[in-house]
């Protein structure tokens, strides 16, 4: 099966998601309620069900978690950098840059899980939890520092309620003692998991914006370069140095190509800044991840690889 192929269901629920809001009356409140749904119950569930269901390979995790943390890093470095870079100094805005960085960076679980598990089933969802557990924290802090002054909230605080964070320690813990899903109880579960993914990428469709691109251009096109082309290449690098398997160089460069998280908006509006700019930006990054997707996983076909060490 190609890639496009492989692809397409998930983006065919997107599109979805995107006709129903404006062409029904189930409008943006019903989504926004679905998608509170979605990644305060639905995510969590599915996360910690991927964790706990298949013993973890610390060994290899350990290599996918260095490679998820190299190339987050690298990826928030480029963000942080785009004001002092020359050419772009006088054409990028300060206050503006704070609340877009995190689109550089940050990524769309909904479409992240659904795409893993598409890709390698139960392993492929097990392989993103690892590196939405370890990337999940740093991303967050990264987002929130350019924008603290202006915030009232802790940002410890916030790391601490994040569902997502909390369902994979879980899930980690759990899987580190033993302990598993009881018997009577693991269908429930398993349903649960399973609607999460096609509602979470359906509200990823309701939340598309085509508005508010028309000014700060210079910024949109930097972040979303680093968010589809820089990121992928630097995930490619840190495969090879670090000899990754191919299962885990297929997650991490899916990972590193995925559109920009849809929460960058509520963040950016929670905290004072241009929402309507950065939901702009969102929704580009979601229709430039229909490119980005299938040439980072077709880097697997096309280049040489090493053998994991």
């Amino acid at each position: 099966m190609s890639i496009a192929a492989l692809l397409l269901p998930d983006f065919l629920l997107i599109l979805l998601g995107y006709l129903l809001c404006r062409h029904t009356a189930l409008n943006r409140p019903v989504w926004q309620a679905v998608e509170g749904l979605v990644y305060f119950v639905l995510f969590p569930v599915l996360l910690f069900q991927s964790i706990v269901r298949t013993p973890l390979d610390w060994r290899a995790a350990s290599g996918l978690m260095t490679a998820g943390l190299l190339t987050g890093l690298a990826t928030i470095a480029l963000a942080y950098a785009l004001p002092h870079l020359p050419g772009l100094r006088a054409r990028i805005p300060p206050r503006e840059h704070a609340a877009a960085a995190q689109v550089a960076f940050r990524f769309n679980s909904f479409i992240g899980l659904a795409l893993a598990e598409r890709l390698l089933g139960a392993q492929g969802l097990q392989l993103i939890a690892v590196l939405i557990g370890v990337c999940v924290p740093l991303f967050n802090v990264a987002a929130v520092w350019p924008m603290a002054r202006h915030a009232q909230r802790s940002v410890a605080g916030e790391l601490a309620r994040n569902p997502l964070i909390l369902a994979t320690a879980a899930g980690l813990l759990a899987s580190g003692l033993g302990l598993g899903i009881p018997g009577w109880a693991q269908d429930s579960v398993a349903r649960l998991g399973a609607a999460s993914i096609a509602l979470g990428l359906m509200t990823a469709g309701a939340g598309l914006q085509f508005s508010s691109l028309v000014t700060g251009k210079a910024l949109a096109a930097s972040v979303l370069g680093i968010r589809h082309l820089a990121a992928p290449l630097v995930a490619w690098a840190v495969a090879r140095a670090l000899r990754l398997g191919a299962a885990e160089t297929t997650i991490l460069l899916a990972f590193s190509a995925l559109p920009t998280a849809s929460s960058c908006y509520v963040l950016a509006v929670r905290m004072g800044y241009n929402g309507p700019y950065v939901a702009a930006l969102v929704t580009l990054s979601t229709l430039l991840g229909m490119l980005s997707l299938p040439l980072a996983l077709a880097a697997l076909t096309a280049l040489p690889w090493p053998t994991a060490g």
